[in-house]
């Protein structure tokens, strides 16, 4: 999986950097409708290994990991949403060892990504809006507390229906931009 993953995401980053906005605006728009979607089917189902042989399970590994790292690069998320119910399907390990394999597969993918972005000088546009950068981290930061603390004080049946509900919100906005 890794290594397809780090050709997806130098692929979704050169992909990305050649489009135009608009095209750019709706492919994440569409790709956010399916993560919502994917967030709801695998924590409204049951996710069990597709017993595939091994001859099959290292392509389809690859294969999937390509999708994944190109979903990665164009979206700028290291992937962990997709990559752990496909690590369990195709795989079948416990949770914290397809937690353990997300993240030994997303740093990589994401490095990969930031290189393929900084070679076109993609993020010279941060240094020129400091203080936007500056609220948009401190957002993260603030964000990323936030939802741990929520994450333990609501259930699974008001966060998930909350997170496809933002989703689906930000991609209608994505869709809108002119």
């Amino acid at each position: 999986m890794l290594a397809g993953s780090l050709l997806g995401a130098w692929a979704g980053a050169s992909w990305a950097v050649r489009m135009r906005g608009s095209t750019l605006y709706k492919v994440l728009a569409a790709l956010m409708v399916l993560m919502a979607a994917a967030l709801v089917v695998t924590h409204v189902t049951t996710l069990r290994m597709l017993s595939l042989p091994l001859w099959a399970q290292v392509p389809s590994g690859m294969l999937a990991g390509f999708g994944i790292g190109v979903v990665a690069a164009i979206m700028g998320v290291a992937g962990g949403e997709l990559l752990i119910p496909t690590v369990v399907l195709l795989f079948g390990p416990d949770i914290k060892t397809t937690g353990s394999l997300s993240l030994l597969i997303s740093l990589p993918t994401m490095l990969v990504a930031f290189a393929r972005y900084s070679r076109d000088g993609s993020f010279a546009v941060l240094g020129t809006n400091l203080r936007f950068t500056a609220v948009m981290a401190a957002g993260s930061i603030i964000g990323a507390v936030g939802g741990g603390l929520l994450s333990g004080a609501l259930s699974e049946s008001v966060l998930i229906p909350l997170l496809a509900g933002i989703l689906l919100v930000s991609a209608l906005k994505l869709a809108r931009h002119d």
